[in-house]
């Protein structure tokens, strides 16, 4: 049976092994009242550092990523092995041209995780029929027409709690009789292609960009790391790792819950120094969205409970990368080019509908080849982002009196 990683205390002396999903040796250690919580703590610490050294060197000898990527993609494999005690986890996106390795890096990425496998154009039935780390490669696939139930349950597949059920027939005495079956699809998702993700995925995942590498020495090595004694060392490690005595992932939310309130609703100081304050502090200082949070907060949490080192590494790396993203988004999105453009009106006055298209194209820049920016786009965007303060029709056709100090006020979420 499975053992539950994170969430069994070791201080816990009324446990039941056959209402748990701890294995009976556990079950047994945690019985004992002289069981040593700060040695299983320190011996841990030494499985996840040593770990993490491990998936560093691997990655280094077999692939060719940016300095800042290594401790993201290192410390994603480690919580594969610990992903179901968290609300949510992250997808790794890796995007690059021909050439560049995407494959290899998802491969060996895949083998290193948990029950990782790599699938071709997976059909919604594979995915949550199966279990354990899935990497899809050439993703492609995924936009096209008719894959639209599977880009529906891989939306999903990121948030614990995410489910999919289907009527499955079951023989019975008196003939047979349709049933529900259910089925979780919550599990790490590691994908790659070329031209890049649709919106609402990409939304879900983190991003690695690969760029073609040049380095001989990397390039030309056979993909033999699964007979390396380093590999199946990484593997045996984490594998027996249990962070029980060094994080309680559930606590983790609720003191996150607590910080919060109390600095943004409270708007006071919190005081409640408690072993993740520091990590609050610095993970709130990047001053990210929710989904944004629901997706560092993991991979934050482990490195902290590997090493200083580790953390700050990955604080940093994951700081520019959210940098990096909100200015991608803020380039690509004509919702936030909108605002922005409303946010530098001078004052608040009548402008028609036509004029609106005509100022945000030339903004833009946008040879507006399709059509889409018009009159009914600029009305449903308008009020979508709830800028407007008054809106009368006439025979001309509708005019807008703008708000233009909630557009300044959004428009700061963004810069």
């Amino acid at each position: 049976m499975k053992i539950n990683k994170l969430a069994v205390s070791p201080t816990r002396t009324d446990i039941n092994p056959e209402d748990s999903n701890i294995s009976e040796e556990e079950f047994n250690k945690l019985k004992n009242i002289n069981y040593d919580s700060e040695e299983e703590k320190d011996k841990n610490k030494e499985i996840l550092t040593e770990s993490y050294m491990n998936i560093i060197d691997l990655l280094k000898k077999y692939c060719d990523l940016s300095e800042e990527d290594y401790p993201i993609v290192a410390t994603w494999i480690i919580g594969t092995y610990f992903h179901q005690e968290f609300h949510s986890y992250p997808y790794l996106f890796l995007n690059a041209m021909k050439g560049s390795g995407k494959t290899r890096t998802l491969k060996l990425i895949t083998d290193l995780s948990c029950e990782g496998e790599i699938l071709l154009q997976p059909t919604e039935a594979v995915l949550f029929r199966t279990t354990g780390t899935l990497g899809i490669d050439e993703a492609e696939g995924i936009a096209r027409k008719g894959m639209e139930n599977l880009r529906e349950l891989l939306n999903g597949c990121y948030k614990k709690g995410s489910r999919v059920k289907r009527m499955k027939q079951r023989r019975t005495t008196e003939g047979v009789e349709q049933v529900v079956e259910e089925f979780d699809i919550y599990r790490p998702l590691a994908l790659a292609n070329i031209n890049g993700m649709e919106d609402v995925l990409g939304d879900r995942c983190i991003n690695i960009i690969l760029e073609r590498s040049n380095k001989s020495g990397i390039i030309k090595l056979a993909e033999i790391w699964k007979s390396e004694k380093i590999f199946k060392k990484t593997k045996e490690l984490l594998n027996q790792c249990s962070l029980c005595s060094v994080v309680v992932p559930e606590k983790l939310y609720a003191e996150w819950n607590n910080y919060i309130y109390t600095n943004y609703i409270l708007h006071t100081n919190y005081t409640n120094n408690t072993y993740y304050t520091q990590l609050f502090k610095s993970l709130n200082s990047m001053d990210l969205t929710g989904r944004e949070v629901e997706l560092c907060l993991p991979l934050l949490f482990i490195s902290y409970n590997i090493s200083e080192n580790v953390y700050n590494k990955l604080h940093n790396s994951i700081e520019n990368y959210m940098k990096n993203r909100k200015q991608e988004q803020f380039d690509e999105s004509r919702d936030i080019i909108l605002i922005d453009m409303v946010s530098q009106e001078l004052e608040e006055q009548w402008i028609t509908a036509k004029e609106m298209v005509n100022k945000f194209l030339e903004f833009t820049q946008d040879e507006n080849r399709d059509g889409e920016i018009n009159s009914k786009w600029i009305g449903r965007a308008l009020a979508r982002l709830k800028l407007i303060k008054e809106k009368v029709r006439q025979s001309g056709g509708v005019k807008y009196k703008l708000n233009i100090k909630k557009a300044q006020e959004k428009i700061r979420d963004y810069k």
